[in-house]
C-alpha cells in the first residue's frame, strides 16, 4: 500500500515557520480527490462537491492574506514518473510572505473550510517553494 497525505504534521510546520524569511513563496498543490467525500458526521457529497465548498468559503482568507494562483493546469500525461500516478486539481499559489501563508491558517473561516478540504482529498502534495529572480534557462548554477 502507498502512502497517502492530505496534512502536514506539526514537526514539518515547524521547519516552514523557522524558515520565516522575507519574500513570496510559491505553493505546489497537487490533489487527488476521492470520488466520495468522507465527513465525520456522515453529509454526503463527491470530493469535488467538498472541494468546491472548501475553495469557495477559503477563498476571502486567501485573499485578503495576499495569495493568489500563479498557474493553473491539468494533467495529460506523466512522461516520467509513476503511470498510476494522477492528480485532479494542480495549481501554485503565490503568498507575499510565509507568515502570511502561516497567517491564512489560524484564520478562523479558514479552520472551518478545511474540514470540507479533509473529507474530499484523497491525497495530496503541498510543496514550497523560493521565487527565483530573473534566468529562466536550465542551468542549476543559476538557481545558486
Amino acid at each position: 500500500m502507498t502512502d497517502t497525505y492530505s496534512t502536514f504534521s506539526k514537526e514539518t510546520f515547524a521547519a516552514f515557520r523557522a524558515n520565516d524569511r522575507p519574500g513570496p513563496i510559491h505553493m505546489l498543490n497537487l490533489i487527488r480527490l476521492r470520488g466520495e467525500a468522507v465527513y465525520a458526521d456522515g453529509r454526503r457529497a463527491t470530493g469535488a462537491e467538498a472541494y468546491a465548498t472548501y475553495s469557495k468559503e477559503s477563498e476571502t482568507v486567501f485573499q485578503r492574506v495576499g495569495g493568489r494562483i500563479v498557474w493553473r493546469g491539468r494533467l495529460e500525461l506523466t512522461m516520467i514518473g509513476p503511470q498510476a500516478e494522477h492528480w485532479d486539481i494542480n495549481f501554485i499559489a503565490e503568498y507575499p510572505s510565509p507568515a502570511a501563508f502561516a497567517e491564512m491558517l489560524r484564520d478562523p473561516v479558514y479552520r472551518v473550510a478545511m474540514e470540507h478540504r479533509q473529507a474530499a482529498v484523497a491525497d495530496s502534495r503541498l510543496i514550497r517553494y523560493s521565487v527565483l529572480p530573473g534566468d529562466t534557462s536550465f542551468n542549476p548554477a543559476a538557481q545558486a
